[in-house]
C-alpha cells in the first residue's frame, strides 16, 4: 500500500474512531458497567496466533467493537463507584491521541524540549490549584505506587548522605512506618528497596482510622533502642479504604524532631484541596519532603497520570541519576532531564493532558465538579443513617462513603455480588475493623445524584433479597 493510502485510510479510521469515541461518552451510562463474561472468555474468541498478513484498520475497528467491548468492565460509567472513581474526560482523551501521534520520549530535556517544560508548567499548576509551597519540584509518573516508591528511595538517599555527613557506622536494619490503613504500595516499595516487608511497621490508629501519632513515637523509640534505623514516615491524606486524614500536621513535627522523612500519599485526597473549604486537608503538607497527587483519580485525567512533589529535588535526583555516555548533553544545569528523578528511562508526554485538562476546566470548573461529589456523598451518608439495619463505618470527608449492613459479613458480601452482577452500578468493598463494609467512591465527571440514588436503591432492594 501506497503511503498516501495509508494515510487516506488512517484518516477514514480516525474519523470513525473519533465519532465512536463521541457516542461511547454520550451513551455509556447505558452500557453495564460490569461485563457479563467469564475467565478466558475473551481470550477464547481472539484468534490463537498473529496474522501472515496485515489487515484493513476497518477490520481492527470492527473487532475492537465485537470481541474487546464486551469484556470491558466501563471506569467511565456514571455508575462505576468501586475503587475510586476516575474519568478520561474529553480534553484528556484529545491529549491522548496528540500524545500517540508525537510518539516522543520525554527522558532528556533535547529529546523533546517542550514534553519536558510542559509537564513542568502543568506540574506547578496543579501546585497552585491545591496551595501547596513554591518553590518545590514536581514530575509526573505512571501511578502513585511508583511516586511513593522513588520517595521513600530519596529518603534513604537522604539518610545516607547524613549517616556519612555526621561520620556514623553503616546503616542497621532500616524501618518506615505508615498507618495500618495505609496502601499496600508502602509495603511493596519496602520490598523493592531491600527493605522488607518486616521493616515497614503499620501504625495503630485512632476512633477516626487516623494514624495514630502517639503510638508512632513510641515505635520509633522502641525501634531506635532495638539498634533499628527508622529513616521514614508515610502519611495519607484519604486512604484508600476509609479516605480518613492522618494528622499530618503532628506527624511532621515528629519526623522533624526525629530526623525522618516525611511522605505523605495525597494520592486521592489531594485533588479536593482545589475547593477553599477544603484546603485544610493539606494542613502540614507544606512541612513533607515528598508528596503524591494522582491527577487521574479525581481530576478527570486519562490514565495514568501520578505527581510527585519533592520539596528536595537534588536528594530525589541524587537517588536516581545515571547517565550513560550516550546520554549526555551539553545542556548543563539549564535544562532538566526528567530521567532523573525515577527508573524508567521510557517517559511519556503526559504533562500534555494534564495541561490540557486543567486549560480546558478552569480551576472554576474542577472545584464545582469536585464540590457537587462531595455533597453527593455527603447526600448518600445521610440515607444511610436514616435506613434502619445500615450503619457508617467511617468519617466522609470526600467523596467515598464506607458502610454495611449490620447482619453481617457474608449478608454484605451477597449484596455486593448482586449488586455488581445487574450491571447497572459497581461497587467494591474493604475491611474496616475486621468487619466486611462496602464502599461507594463517587468521582466521575458524569455522575448525577440521580445515579447515586438509584445505586443506592440498588443496595436496598439487595438487602431485602439476600437478607433472611
Amino acid at each position: 500500500m501506497s503511503a498516501a493510502n495509508a494515510d487516506r485510510e488512517f484518516e477514514l479510521a480516525a474519523g470513525r474512531a473519533t465519532a465512536w469515541v463521541a457516542r461511547y461518552l454520550e451513551s455509556v451510562r447505558d452500557r453495564r458497567v460490569l461485563p457479563e463474561v467469564v475467565p478466558g472468555q475473551v481470550r477464547a474468541a481472539l484468534p490463537a496466533a498473529p496474522p501472515e498478513q496485515g489487515e484493513p484498520l476497518e477490520h481492527l475497528l470492527r473487532d475492537f467493537e465485537r470481541l474487546v467491548l464486551p469484556g470491558i468492565t466501563h471506569w467511565n460509567h456514571p455508575r462505576f463507584f468501586a475503587y475510586f472513581a476516575t474519568t478520561g474526560s474529553e480534553p484528556g482523551i484529545l491529549a491522548e491521541l496528540l500524545i500517540a501521534a508525537l510518539n516522543v520520549n520525554a527522558m532528556l530535556w533535547r529529546t523533546s524540549p517542550a514534553a519536558t517544560e510542559v509537564e513542568e508548567v502543568a506540574c506547578d499548576w496543579l501546585r497552585q490549584a491545591v496551595g501547596l509551597p513554591d518553590p518545590i519540584f514536581g514530575c509526573i509518573n505512571d501511578t502513585a505506587s511508583s511516586s511513593t516508591l522513588y520517595a521513600l528511595a530519596a529518603a534513604r538517599e537522604a539518610l545516607d548522605l547524613d549517616v556519612r555527613r555526621r561520620g556514623l557506622a553503616g546503616l542497621p536494619a532500616l524501618v518506615l512506618y505508615a498507618s495500618e490503613e495505609a496502601h499496600s504500595s508502602v509495603e511493596k516499595a519496602g520490598i523493592v528497596l531491600g527493605v522488607g516487608q518486616e521493616g515497614v511497621v503499620r501504625v495503630s490508629t485512632d476512633a477516626e482510622l487516623r494514624m495514630d501519632v502517639g503510638a508512632l513515637e513510641r515505635a520509633i523509640a522502641t525501634d531506635r533502642a532495638a539498634g533499628r534505623r527508622p529513616f521514614a514516615v508515610v502519611a495519607t491524606v484519604g486512604t484508600t479504604s476509609t479516605t480518613s486524614i492522618d494528622p499530618v500536621p503532628a506527624i511532621a513535627e515528629l519526623c522533624e524532631r526525629e530526623r525522618l522523612w516525611l511522605h505523605v500519599d495525597a494520592a486521592y485526597g489531594g485533588a479536593a484541596a482545589v475547593l477553599p473549604e477544603l484546603r485544610w486537608v493539606l494542613e502540614g503538607c507544606e512541612r513533607a519532603d515528598s508528596l503524591v497527587i494522582n491527577p487521574h483519580k479525581w481530576l478527570f485525567t486519562p490514565m495514568d497520570c501520578s505527581v510527585l512533589y519533592c520539596r528536595r529535588e537534588e536528594v530525589l535526583r541524587r537517588a536516581f541519576s545515571l547517565v550513560p555516555d550516550y546520554l549526555a548533553t551539553t545542556e548543563g544545569d539549564e535544562a532538566r532531564n526528567l530521567m532523573d528523578y525515577g527508573v524508567a528511562l521510557g517517559r511519556r508526554f503526559r504533562g500534555l493532558k494534564l495541561w490540557f485538562v486543567l486549560r480546558a476546566f478552569g480551576l472554576q470548573g474542577l472545584r464545582e465538579v469536585i464540590a457537587a461529589h462531595v455533597a453527593m456523598a455527603r447526600d448518600l451518608r445521610s440515607w444511610i443513617e436514616a435506613e434502619p439495619g445500615f450503619e457508617v463505618l467511617a468519617p466522609t470527608p470526600f467523596s467515598t462513603v464506607v458502610f454495611r449492613h449490620r447482619a453481617g459479613d457474608e449478608a454484605n458480601r451477597r449484596i455486593e455480588e448482586a449488586v455488581n452482577r445487574s450491571g447497572l452500578a459497581l461497587v467494591s468493598h474493604t475491611t474496616v475493623r475486621g468487619a466486611y463494609a462496602l464502599r461507594m467512591a463517587i468521582g466521575n465527571l458524569r455522575t448525577t445524584p440521580d445515579d447515586v440514588r438509584a445505586a443506592w436503591d440498588l443496595i436496598r432492594e439487595a438487602a431485602t433479597e439476600v437478607l433472611p
